[in-house]
């Protein structure tokens, strides 16, 4: 049986895996970090599971950025396949700039807001309704075959499904002292604010965490699609 291994597509040096990575050793699985903040470039994923993470940049920088042509193919080669992706903030957006739906500016939002689902069947154990952190000043639309999942007050989409590639607009795996390094350049009161309510909301945000991660590390090498909730099949 082939080993299963997690490739980490990482955009900065400071938007690493978080708790993704705690979860990932936990289950003994291999874990690969691509750093493409220091080689601006990716090498062949070999991996069983790919995770996108967050970043400065924006998807529609392919001139200056080259590299995200390649990432864009291999998300689209992955997902015909069926084989298992999750995206974080640059990272969902990537999903839906891989399928042709537009990425652009957006009111940006920095803190805790909250999202509701809108396909609550394909993650039951989790909340109608929970708190979660951003950062972004851009969205994206829904790519055509894709599915909202979750919807925000201020952003409209803050998740979706591609078939075996989940986007997630908002960030799960943060930790408070990744919280604290981004804020870091903000006001001490506006710092105070968002710690505040970090404190409050990331025991629950983890759990969550924990769930759509643990979801995403069960799901097979290929033949995976998210629309199916965990133990109603994956084909």
């Amino acid at each position: 049986m082939r080993r299963r291994e997690v490739s980490i597509l990482q955009h900065a040096e400071n938007e690493h895996g978080g708790l993704f990575e705690e979860y990932i050793r936990e289950r003994g699985m291999e874990l690969r970090h691509v750093p493409i903040y220091e080689t601006n470039e990716i090498p062949p994923v070999t991996a069983t599971h790919l995770l996108l993470m967050g970043g400065p940049m924006s998807v529609n920088d392919e001139e200056e950025l080259p590299w995200l042509i390649t990432e864009k193919q291999i998300i689209r080669e992955w997902v015909a396949k069926g084989r298992p992706v999750l995206g974080i903030c640059l990272g969902a957006q990537l999903i839906a700039s891989s399928f042709e739906a537009s990425v652009y500016s957006c009111e940006a939002e920095l803190g805790w807001s909250p999202v509701a689902a809108t396909k609550r069947e394909i993650f039951p154990g989790l909340p109608e309704q929970f708190e979660v952190f951003q950062m972004h000043g851009e969205t994206f639309d829904i790519p055509h075959a894709a599915t909202l999942v979750y919807r925000g007050k201020r952003v409209a989409n803050q998740a979706m499904c591609m078939g075996s590639a989940l986007g997630l607009q908002f960030h799960i795996e943060l930790t408070l002292e990744m919280i604290r390094d981004w804020i870091s350049d903000r006001s001490s009161k506006e710092q105070s604010s968002i710690l505040t309510q970090s404190r409050q909301y990331l025991p629950g945000s983890q759990r969550i965490c924990r769930i759509i991660v643990d979801r995403f590390l069960s799901a097979p090498a290929e033949n995976f699609t998210w629309m199916h909730p965990a133990g109603h099949g994956s084909g």
